[in-house]
């Protein structure tokens, strides 16, 4: 019997179920199994035919032309209603605007499709739906950036689509969507395309009948056409190996993460820098044939072009081993740790330094922390995030004293207080560590305290100098004072 009993807390739209199983293969009465049904994406390479690369481009080609065209439509509409209140009309006697909507934009194309693209029926509906909606999200980004109910930096008005610069892409969420056999998929229109790798991993998934494919996404990526599932997958419900361990993490450009636990520092294997002879080599090799020049209309030689396909593959290499070794270094710590603690570093700012931004981009500090956000879910962990100006690097691990500066340049970390010596990094994630369970020591009467000390905390706080005015009784100090609300 399946019971349905869906959270509020959860992200990622999951849903729990309880599964109630009794007899079979139980020692003693009855057992509850707890299945989370999440959110997955599955990625294959494709080898398309050349007739199915050619359907393939008149797809992304039709979600472009759709998304351009209708860009154009809601310019010229704004355009005009400014141009009516510049000669002094009342509001109610402007060209009514045009919705926004996805079913606005649909209906207007629908009336007109017929004359902006003859050629409508070759290509399955969702190909236009797919540049209909990105449209619909872009011009909702702008007004909600621009209205500010968006947070992150301000978006910009949509801009039309390149076919030189913008990445081939179509999604499909209707038709026949499905795998056939293990090295086939089945796509809207398109038919039959065989797959590079096996899709066996999916495939057992939905002939159990734990995964149902949501989505398509067909995208072309250095030269290299490739499918991504969206699936629902339901699955028993998992927890870390250590439940209640806390691990504090602290990101640099030396060694890519110091962990709080002792455990060996991840390594930063650079592999932008790594590759930068073969790219210049590479990069010369380009200049010096026959490109594309927009000015003249001059289109590139086929030397130009397989001299940049060579490029563009190695900085394809370098992305793919770079977001392999944080999948690794992500996945080991959400398996293993109850609570994961980062702090939330403001990358867009750290990148114009001209002289670390190369290597800030290089380590891909953003993504290990959006891996960190929903692994933590999937694996019924939590990811907890120090505020950007809590002084981990500057504060001292053991006494909890805070040094006004420390330059960058300076590696270990030495107390004027307590005359503690230790790297500088390793210091840093130990008092995000101590940030969490100083948080949890000061919500009871007696727990561990930040350095693994079981006593009562004291009516001034977790450990450190008391935040400005004081620390009322039972409420932790300066260190986690706002930082641990999260």
């Amino acid at each position: 019997m399946l019971l349905w009993s869906p959270s509020a807390n959860l992200s990622l739209r999951q849903v729990l179920l309880t599964v109630e199983v009794s007899g079979v293969g139980l020692s003693v009465g009855a057992s509850t199994v707890r299945l989370v049904i999440t959110t997955h994406a599955y990625r294959f390479a494709l080898d398309p035919t050349p007739r199915q690369v050619g359907a393939l481009l008149r797809h992304t080609g039709a979600a472009r032309v759709a998304y351009n065209w209708l860009l154009a439509v809601v310019k010229a509409n704004l355009s005009q209603r400014e141009a009516e209140r510049s000669y002094g009309m009342a509001e109610a006697e402007l060209t009514p605007s045009l919705s926004w909507s996805m079913y606005s934009l649909r209906k207007a194309w629908n009336q007109a499709k017929a004359d902006v693209a003859p050629w409508w029926p070759e290509c399955s509906k969702e190909a236009y739906a797919t540049g209909l909606d990105r449209l619909a999200t872009a011009l909702k980004n702008w007004s909600d950036s621009k209205k500010g109910r968006r947070r992150g930096p301000r978006m910009g008005f949509p801009r039309f689509k390149s076919k030189r610069k913008a990445t081939p892409s179509v999604r499909f969420t209707t038709g026949v969507i499905r795998l056939d056999g293990r090295m086939h998929v089945v796509l809207p229109v398109l038919g039959r395309i065989k797959t590079h790798e096996s899709t066996h991993k999916l495939g057992r998934l939905i002939e159990a009948g734990t995964a149902r494919i949501k989505s398509a996404t067909v995208r072309q990526e250095a030269q290299r056409w490739c499918v991504s599932f969206t699936v629902e997958v339901q699955r028993a419900e998992r927890t870390p190996t250590r439940p209640d361990a806390v691990i504090g993490v602290d990101l640099e450009l030396k060694t890519l993460a110091v962990f709080s636990d002792g455990r060996p520092a991840a390594e930063n294997p650079k592999h932008l820098a790594g590759a930068r002879r073969k790219l210049r080599r590479l990069s010369r090799t380009v200049s010096r044939r026959q490109g594309p020049d927009r000015r003249t209309g001059q289109q590139p030689s086929n030397r130009w072009k397989r001299a940049n396909a060579q490029r563009n593959r190695v900085h394809h290499r370098v992305t793919a081993l770079r977001r392999d070794g944080i999948h690794k270094l992500t996945t080991s710590l959400t398996r293993e740790y109850g609570t994961v603690v980062v702090e939330d570093l403001n990358v867009a700012s750290m990148v114009k330094n001209w002289k670390l931004a190369r290597s800030i981009a290089d380590a891909g500090f953003g993504e290990i922390r959006r891996q960190l956000a929903y692994k933590t879910v999937w694996t019924g962990g939590r990811l907890e995030v120090a505020d950007r100006w809590f002084p981990s690097s500057k504060t001292c691990s053991a006494c909890g004293n805070v040094r006004p500066k420390l330059p960058l340049r300076v590696r270990t970390y030495v107390c004027e207080n307590c005359g503690l010596i230790l790297d500088r990094d390793e210091n840093a994630a130990l008092n995000l560590t101590a940030l969490v369970k100083r948080h949890v020591a000061g919500s009871g009467p007696e727990t561990v305290n930040g350095r693994g000390a079981d006593r009562k905390t004291p009516p001034g706080g977790a450990g450190g100098r008391p935040a400005p005015g004081g620390s009322r009784p039972g409420k932790t100090g300066i260190f986690v004072q706002e930082w641990a609300s999260h």
